[in-house]
């Protein structure tokens, strides 16, 4: 596929991290895929928990912005995209500043990308 395809994989993960930051579980939701999951230093987080934690505003995002380049792959009807991300998360109360890596999964369904894994790996400070 072409250089649009990729710019488009950009523009879905952008209007993905606005998103997030808006805080809304239900316009978050609609850039994920059912199965979506979160791997990360702490395991695995599903969809519905991942949601269900913003809807209860036990984890919510002030910032989460792609830094640098976006290293993008297109094959066939899914797309990978790695950047590394600096993001502000309440969790629990309190402020989490991360900085990280971070490679998102797309697949292609009924005509529209949706993200189906996200792994997060800490951006290492040594």
């Amino acid at each position: 596929m072409g250089r649009g395809t990729e710019d488009e994989i950009v523009a879905l993960t952008d209007a993905w991290s606005e998103a997030i930051v808006s805080d809304d579980a239900d316009r978050i939701a609609e850039y994920m895929d059912d199965d979506w999951v979160i791997v990360s230093w702490s395991g695995i987080t599903t969809r519905d928990d991942f949601l269900s934690f913003v809807r209860s505003g036990a984890l919510g995002h002030t910032r989460m912005e792609g830094v640098g380049e976006r290293r993008v792959r297109v094959l066939g009807d899914t797309a990978l995209l790695s950047v590394r991300v600096l993001s502000t998360a309440q969790y629990g109360g309190a402020d989490i500043d991360a900085d990280e890596w971070t490679t998102d999964v797309f697949v292609r369904r009924d005509g529209r990308g949706r993200c189906t894994l996200t792994h997060i790996t800490p951006v290492s400070s040594g």
